[in-house]
This record gives structure tokens, sequence and C-alpha cells, in this order.
């Protein structure tokens, strides 16, 4: 499976896969889950808020960003708030004046877009680790989930080697190879992350560095990314 479909279906992955997660998880933990207060508890809010990108986001973000982001649908999602904030930092730029639309994951030919979607799903697991709240029994968990979504080997071993790396901010802002690409990473790690965790804060401002974004650029995403989850 390409990167850019199993983004997507992550991103779509639906409510079906709570209940038989949210079981599991409850017997590998005693009937707690652990981590962003339970961070399985409560899951469901629309398609992003179960299976395997519920996981990775715990149950608090998954809750809010369940609604108006998967109205859009997929990795469209991240796409069109990528657009409008890149859009609007060079708006801002220019003086009001337009400039060329920015080639984000939505607008670009599929080998392109193959590329941006690695560098998201990367993003987003180095993120989902800012907190430590990915453990021996969410790792296992979430590499189930994810088969669902592929069966491909390639697939699991890749997933597999992003979620043993270390925690590294630069080593995931190697993979944007444009400005666009390194909006959507900080986009989809903002909607990952809870801002308010000081680990999660620190870990989002040293990736915006790494990442070389704008101040006012890295402000926009911030900005959009709140709105989507309000």
């Amino acid at each position: 499976m390409s990167a850019r479909q199993l983004l997507d279906q992550l991103l779509q992955s639906g409510q079906g896969l709570l209940s038989e997660a949210s079981n599991r998880v409850q017997g590998a933990t005693g009937g707690a889950a652990s981590g962003k207060g339970s961070f399985l508890t409560g899951l469901g809010g629309g398609a992003l808020g179960a299976g395997a990108l519920g996981l990775l986001m715990g149950s608090k973000k998954a809750r809010k960003i369940g609604g108006k982001v998967a109205m859009y649908g997929g990795m469209a999602a991240l796409g069109a708030l990528a657009y409008r904030a890149y859009g609007d930092w060079q708006r801002n730029q220019a003086g009001g004046a337009q400039a060329a639309p920015p080639q984000t994951l939505d607008r670009l030919p599929a080998p392109e877009a193959e590329q941006h979607s690695t560098a998201v799903l990367t993003a987003m697991i180095g993120a989902a680790k800012a907190d430590g709240h990915i453990g021996p029994d969410e790792r296992g968990l979430l590499e189930t989930e994810l088969a669902k979504l592929s069966s491909d080997a390639q697939d699991r071993q890749w997933l597999e080697t992003e979620l043993s790396r270390p925690l590294d901010p630069a080593a995931v802002a190697r993979s944007a190879k444009t400005p666009e690409m390194a909006a959507e990473m900080y986009l989809a790690s903002l909607l990952v992350v809870d801002e308010e965790s000081y680990m999660e804060r620190a870990y989002l401002d040293e990736l915006a560095r790494q990442l070389k974004l704008e101040p006012g650029l890295k402000e926009q995403l911030e900005q959009h990314a709140k709105a989507a989850v309000a």
C-alpha cells in the first residue's frame, strides 16, 4: 500500500475499530488505559476519534478534532487546513497581493503526494511519542490497528521502525523537502499533540525550529489548528 493510501485510511479509520481496541487495552492494563488521561476512554467523536488515529492522538484531542476535520474526509482535511494557513501567511507576506497557490497534499500529483504522505505519517508518529504515552501496550495495539489498514509487510516494518526510533525532532524535520511539506508536517503534529503539556509544547517548538518555519507561518498553522478543534 502506498503511503498516501495508508495516510488516507488512517485518517478515516472508523469507529468500528474502537470497542475492540478499548477492550484489548483494558485487558492488557487491568481495566485502566494508560497515558493522556486514559486515552481510549470516551473515544468515538467522529471518524478521526477511533482506531489507529485515536491511539496516536489520545481521547481528548480525538474527540475535539473528530467533528470539524473529519467532514473534509481523510488526508484532504490536512491538505485543506494547510492550504488555508499557508495561503493566509503568503497574503500577509505579500501585503494582500495574490501569491502562487501553495502545493499542499490535496493538490499534488501522485509522486509528490506520496512523498508528502510519508513525511506527514512520520511527523504524526513523532508527535504521538512526544509525551511518552505510547508504551509497550499502546504500541502493540497501534501495530494491530494499522495492520488492519494494510496487510503489507513493508508497511508493518516501516511502522515498527518509526515507533522504535528515539524521539528526535531534527530527524523528523529532515523529511521536509518543501516549505509546504514542512507546514503540513507541523500542522499534523499540532493535531496530534496536547499543547498544554510542557513536553509536547517543547517538542513542537523545536520541531518548528528544525523545519525552519517562519514565525508568521507557525502562528497561522497554530491558529488554524486551534480553530479546527475548537
